[in-house]
């Protein structure tokens, strides 16, 4: 399967954690009691971040996208009798 790049461009504000999760004794769950964990806010591009963040005094860092390096590959590259990495199963 192919990942392509359909929504990868837009700018998400998360919240950091403020309390650490717990671990529930009888059932294993991971918790937390910090609400803020849960949102997220979508914004189309870096600036409405940027601006919605200072507007409502939050403080903020950037982390910029790494862009991706693609390896361009045929789909009868997998069928290859000298491959490099040779099936699994």
């Amino acid at each position: 399967m192919q990942a392509g790049k359909a929504n990868s461009h837009i700018w998400v504000l998360e919240f950091d954690q403020e309390k650490p999760r717990s671990i529930d004794p009888i059932m294993g769950y991971t918790s937390s009691a910090d609400m803020k964990s849960q949102i997220q806010i979508r914004f189309k591009t870096r600036e409405e971040a940027v601006a919605y963040a200072s507007r409502n005094g939050i403080s903020f860092r950037v982390i910029e996208p790494k862009e991706s390096r693609r390896r361009q590959m045929a789909y009868a590259d997998n069928f290859r009798f000298d491959r490099r990495v040779p099936w699994t199963h």
